[in-house]
């Protein structure tokens, strides 16, 4: 139980689309996230599926089963939003079981599940105490109690840790993920947050402006990015984009000479080389592809960020670790390792 699947799904606000044609298969068990920027469709997507929105066009299948018709009481999902939207009037166990009260079930089988998720969620000993006793993470976890007592084909999460403090949302993460294990249920998620996309899903479903830009587990979409958007958008920090040209069998960065990157007979078309933070090694400034001066050191602990200006292009970011000393202002040259570099086509594609 759990499968879902979208075909042709669309939705239109009056004049406005804002999901533009969306298929997707999600298979039984899976966790997938929705990410994107601010505004790119993933909460309204969400929504669709939930039955909190009625698509405009297009068909939403549980289980093989139609429901773009069906109220969300009919679709058999649970979700979680970013509030925690809890009765501060009743304890945590009379919270957890409300859903199963109002739907007239017998007492003793609400205890029973209620101390199921209870257990589930570490959540034994606060059973009698109310919302306002509770901390953040704890509250959310309440949440995600009312959900799972009611046994759904899948867990829809809306953002669910953005109201918490940095500390919390490593823990709570840590909570789903282990949720996630136990109940091998189909879990459907929209964060903005990358760390929880990388660390949470078994599939992203990268969005732009209505459309799916790709799909993939957490190490296709870093490794292999289908297009210009992509590559920047997944990694923290972002994949450094450069301007290249061609000459006879290698790329070069323009500005920078002959770059002496090796390419094969369709790759002629690349506009722009990308590499990411970590894939660049630090020389002496007569060394490397590409030469600038370092403008500003981030030193992290584990790792250090050098923020450096190549000659008339933009600020390339650098990962190197942190053991090793840097001081602004001194130049240097930059050498992208082979086998790392990625090469992107006039209208942003991917050319592999």
């Amino acid at each position: 139980m759990g499968a879902i699947e979208l075909k042709a799904v669309e939705k239109w606000f009056d004049d406005v689309q804002v999901i533009k044609g969306v298929d997707l298969q999600i298979n039984e068990g899976e966790f997938v996230i929705f990410v994107g920027p601010s505004g790119c469709g993933k909460s309204t997507l969400l929504r669709l599926i939930s039955g909190l929105e009625e698509a405009s066009r297009g068909d939403i299948l549980i289980d093989g089963r139609s429901v773009v018709a069906a109220p969300p009481s009919e679709r058999g999902l649970a979700m979680v939003f970013q509030s925690y939207a809890l009765y501060p009037h009743m304890s945590v166990r009379e919270n957890v079981g409300f859903a199963l009260k109002t739907a007239g079930k017998p007492k003793a089988e609400i205890t029973e599940k209620v101390d199921y998720a209870a257990r589930v969620l570490k959540l034994d000993d606060y059973l009698d105490r109310r919302p306002k006793a509770l901390s953040g993470g704890q509250r959310q976890r309440v949440a995600i109690g009312r959900a799972i007592v009611r046994e759904p084909a899948a867990f829809l999460f809306d953002e669910p840790l953005s109201n918490l403090d940095a500390a919390l949302r490593v823990e709570m993460r840590f909570e789903i993920a282990k949720l996630h294990q136990n109940l091998k249920a189909t879990m459907i998620y929209v964060t903005h947050d990358q760390v929880e996309a990388m660390t949470l899903a078994d599939k992203i479903v990268v969005l732009s402006a209505g459309r799916i830009e790709q799909v993939g587990s957490p190490r296709e979409l870093y490794e292999r990015p289908g297009n210009l958007f992509v590559a920047q958008f997944i990694g923290s920090p972002k994949m450094n984009i450069l301007p290249c040209s061609t000459s006879g069998d290698s790329f070069a960065i323009e500005g920078h000479g002959s770059g002496g990157f090796p390419h094969s007979e369709h790759d002629a078309t690349a506009t722009k080389i990308g590499i990411r933070p970590e894939h660049i090694d630090i020389g002496p400034e007569d060394t490397g592809h590409v030469h600038g001066v370092i403008d500003v050191v981030e030193y992290l602990g584990a790792d250090t960020y050098l923020y450096i200006t190549p000659d008339e292009m933009e600020t390339l970011i650098v990962r190197a670790p942190g053991s090793e000393v840097f001081k602004e202002g001194t130049r240097v040259g930059l050498t992208f390792r082979d086998g790392h570099t990625h090469f992107f086509a006039e209208d942003g594609r991917a050319i592999r």
